[in-house]
C-alpha cells in the first residue's frame, strides 16, 4: 500500500487537488482536459487507475484481478432495447450502472407483455440485469439537478431521447459537458443528431425497413418478414457499446470525453455488408431469398422427413462432400454444379436435387450423417431445444439470479468469455425506483429530509422491498 500511496502523491492530478484547484472544488475535472487531471477520484498516474478505478480502489501489486469497467459509473437514461443492451454489456464487464427512470411508469418495456413472471414483465428482464434504478421526474427543475449531479461524478451518460429534448430540460451534451468535461455521452437515435429524419422517432422494424433490411428478409418472391429478433436495435446496442469502450480509452490519452452519436439507421446500413457491397460495387439490386444466400449455393435450410436442417457449402470441397453424404456424388461432378459460381447460377435445378433427397430421411438421420464430415451443418431449434444443447450448457449461456419479489429468473448470459474473469453472479433486474434512496444518500450525499421532501414532491420516487 506504501508503494500505492508515493504513487498517488507524485500524481499531478493529486498535487494539483491538494492546491485547491476550482476545477477540482467544483468536482467536474480540470477544464484544461490534461490527461492527469481527471475528475477527483480518478487517477490516471496511481496503479489501477487506468482500468477506471475510483480513488482508494487500486488494487496492490498481487491483487486479485479485477473487472475491466470496475470502478467506472455509467448514467443510463435510455429505455426498451438498445440503450439497455449496451449498458447490460458495460455492467456485465464490472461498470456500475445507474438507470435513471420515469415515476410511477419506468421503463416502457416494464408493461410489455405477456408474458409476466410475477409481476415483472420477462421483456424487461431480458436486457437489465446489474443495473441500479432510480426513479427522477427530469422535467422538474429539482430531478435534472439530480441528473446533472450524478452526470458530474460519472464517466458515461448513455441516453436514447429524440434531438433535443434533454437539450430543453438542460441536460443535452453541452450542458453536460460543461459540468462533467470528462463525460463520454452516448446519444442513441433513431436517425442521428442532425439531418432530414432526425426528429422521427426510432422504431426498431421501421429503421429495419428504412435501412433496407425488410427488403432482403423472408421467402424467396414472398412478403417481407421481420426478423424474430430486433436485430437494428441489438446491432445498435452492440455499436454503442463498442463506441463507449473506444472512447474511454481515448479519455486515458487525453483527458477529454466525447459525444456519440449512433443511431439505428447507421448501424443498420452499416450492416447490409456484402449486399450493400453488391449493389454500390455491381448495381446489383438485392431480393430475398429465405433462408438461402445471394451468394453461395448450397447454404440454406432444408425440409426433412420431420423437421429441417440448415447445411452450408463454403467451397467446392465441402459441396463434394455434401453430394457424397446424400449419396449424389455425381452431381458434383456436372459441369453445371462444378464450382460456385455455376451453383449460383443453377441453384433452382440444384436445389430441387438436394431438397428430395433431404426429405428421404429424419433430421436425426442427416445430423448422424453429417457429423465430422467438416461441412457447416445444424438443426433448427425451438427454444426448448436451444436451452437443453450440450454447447449452450457449457457455454453457460443460462444466467440464473434471484428476483428480490419473484425469486429465481434466468437470462440469457453474456456472450463472451475472459480468461482473467468471469461473468457471474449478476444483480438481478431492479425494481422501479428500487435504489432511488441509496444513491441520492450515498452517493449523492442527501440529507434524510432532503430525501423525503424530493419523494413527497414526486420528484423522485422510491421502493421499499417487504
Amino acid at each position: 500500500m506504501l508503494r500505492v500511496e508515493l504513487a498517488r502523491r507524485s500524481c499531478h492530478a493529486y498535487r494539483l487537488r491538494q492546491s485547491g484547484c476550482p476545477a477540482w472544488s467544483a468536482g467536474v475535472g480540470c477544464p484544461r482536459g490534461a490527461l492527469c487531471c481527471p475528475p477527483p477520484g480518478r487517477l490516471p498516474c496511481c496503479p489501477g487507475a487506468a482500468r477506471g478505478l475510483s480513488e482508494g480502489s487500486c488494487p496492490a501489486p498481487g491483487a486479485s484481478i479485477v473487472k475491466p469497467l470496475d470502478g467506472v459509473k455509467i448514467l443510463d437514461l435510455t429505455r426498451v432495447l438498445a440503450g439497455p443492451f449496451a449498458t447490460m454489456n458495460l455492467g456485465d464487464l464490472g461498470a456500475e450502472v445507474i438507470k435513471v427512470e420515469k415515476p410511477g411508469v419506468g421503463d416502457d418495456t416494464r408493461s410489455w407483455g405477456p408474458p409476466f413472471v410475477g409481476t415483472e414483465s420477462a421483456y424487461f428482464l431480458s436486457v437489465n440485469r446489474n443495473k441500479k434504478s432510480i426513479a427522477v421526474n427530469m422535467k422538474n427543475p429539482k430531478g435534472a439537478k439530480i441528473i446533472k449531479q450524478l452526470a458530474a461524478l460519472c464517466d458515461v451518460f448513455v441516453e436514447n431521447y429524440v434531438p433535443g429534448k434533454l437539450t430543453a430540460m438542460g441536460l443535452g451534451y453541452e450542458d453536460i459537458n460543461k459540468i462533467a468535461p470528462q463525460i463520454v455521452y452516448c446519444s442513441i437515435t433513431g436517425y442521428g443528431q442532425t439531418g432530414p429524419k432526425c426528429q422521427q422517432a426510432g422504431y426498431d422494424s421501421i429503421a429495419a425497413a428504412v435501412s433496407g433490411l425488410l427488403h432482403i428478409t423472408g421467402t424467396e418472391g414472398g412478403e417481407p418478414v421481420r426478423p424474430g429478433v430486433a436485430m437494428t436495435d441489438l446491432a445498435t446496442g452492440l455499436y454503442a457499446y463498442g463506441a463507449i469502450m473506444a472512447a474511454l480509452i481515448q479519455r486515458q490519452k487525453t483527458g477529454k470525453g466525447m459525444h456519440l452519436d449512433c443511431s439505428l439507421m447507421a448501424s443498420q446500413v452499416a450492416c447490409l455488408s456484402h449486399i450493400a457491397s453488391n449493389f454500390l460495387n455491381c448495381q446489383i439490386e438485392a431480393q430475398r431469398w429465405g433462408t438461402g444466400h445471394a451468394s453461395i449455393v448450397p447454404y440454406q435450410a432444408f425440409k426433412t422427413k420431420d423437421g429441417y436442417i440448415v447445411v452450408g457449402a463454403g467451397n467446392d470441397q465441402q459441396f463434394a462432400t455434401v453430394c457424397k453424404i446424400l449419396n449424389l456424388s455425381k452431381i458434383s461432378h456436372d459441369p453445371r454444379y462444378k464450382n460456385n459460381q455455376q451453383r449460383v447460377l443453377n441453384r433452382k435445378e440444384l436445389i430441387g436435387i438436394l431438397s428430395a433427397r433431404f426429405l428421404e430421411e429424419e433430421t436425426t438421420k442427416w445430423l448422424e450423417l453429417f457429423e465430422g464430415s467438416g461441412v457447416p451443418y445444424g438443426p433448427i431449434n425451438s427454444m426448448k431445444q436451444v436451452f437443453t444443447d450440450p454447447q449452450v450448457l457449457h457455454n453457460g449461456l443460462i444466467m440464473e439470479m434471484n428476483h428480490p419479489t419473484v425469486g429465481k429468473i434466468a437470462v440469457p448470459g453474456s456472450a463472451i468469455k475472459c480468461s482473467q474473469f468471469e461473468v457471474s453472479k449478476p444483480k438481478p433486474p431492479p425494481l422501479l425506483g428500487q435504489h432511488t434512496v441509496d444513491v441520492l444518500k450515498g452517493t449523492l450525499g442527501y440529507r434524510d429530509d432532503d430525501i423525503q421532501e424530493l419523494l413527497s414532491s414526486g420528484v423522485v420516487a422510491g421502493h421499499k422491498l417487504m
